[in-house]
């Protein structure tokens, strides 16, 4: 009986939602000040990592609630005739793991592609260093945006036009390493911070630091890059063995089993 309810209360929720008698997007968007409370300080990084910059996060966080409520909705449902705390809870529970299961979704493929995605700031460090050479260091950000990997483009333009506004704080370098928390972005905004205040005589003493900073953050991409194939070749290499073993152990028991029946 409990099954038919749900079935019978998921296809309600449906027609409902789409006749428009309910609209779980509208609910969404009314409450979109709370409900972005619960939004994870690193999404809007990790969907753009994933999806790139034409994807925005806050439709994909919104679909995240919706399906959530969803979900929530239909469980309550299906206890309606033995409905009591604890399966209330429990079926906020498994509204809140459906919500947290797109960010984990988005966890994992940051993990699994951390060497690429930790590359990105290096690799445009360095660029940014040559132009540093010969500008100041608004100027050569300015200049860097173009030929910039795309995940970074939106916050460097909300960087420099900061900056141009006559914000000379820290805070812009430090918002745009909030809003990219890869590999010591913390670290490289506040030496790129102390380069822009330097003196002239002193600029190309911290450029070579600012230098072979970069250069230990690419040596550090490049041993998780090795490291993160190593790995994958000894998994290969184990489960090899295990299936060559396995399949030793079953031809070794097929053939005993053939010498006991002769």
């Amino acid at each position: 009986m409990s099954w038919e309810i749900l079935i019978i209360a998921v296809i309600a929720i449906f027609v409902l939602n789409y006749s428009g008698r309910i609209s779980t997007n509208r609910f969404v968007k009314d409450n979109s000040t709370y409900l972005l409370k619960l939004k994870e300080s690193d999404y809007d990084f990790l969907v753009h990592a994933r999806f790139g910059n034409d994807v925005d996060p806050n439709v994909l966080f919104e679909k995240r609630v919706r399906n959530a409520f969803i979900v929530i909705a239909a469980l309550l449902f299906f206890f309606i005739t033995s409905l009591n705390y604890v399966k209330v809870l429990f079926a906020v529970a498994a509204g809140f793991g459906m919500f947290k299961l797109g960010y984990l979704n988005l966890k994992k493929y940051y993990k699994n592609h951390l060497h690429i995605i930790d590359s990105m700031l290096p690799h445009y460090l360095k660029g940014l260093e040559i132009l540093i050479q010969h500008y100041t260091v608004p100027v050569a950000i300015g200049k860097s945006i173009e030929d910039a990997p795309d995940i970074f483009k939106e916050g460097l333009h909300e960087m420099i036009e900061k900056i141009n506004a006559g914000d000379s704080s820290i805070e812009p370098y430090m918002e745009f390493a909030r809003k990219y928390p890869v590999r010591d972005s913390m670290r490289m905004m506040r030496l790129l911070y102390r380069l822009s205040l330097g003196r002239q005589e002193r600029k190309q003493e911290q450029l070579m630091m600012f230098s072979k900073t970069i250069s230990n953050l690419q040596q550090k991409a490049r041993e998780t890059r090795y490291k993160t194939r190593l790995d994958k070749m000894e998994g290969k290499t184990t489960s090899m063995l295990l299936a060559t073993g396995l399949g030793l152990m079953v031809l070794l028991i097929v053939s005993v089993m053939q010498m006991i029946q002769m």
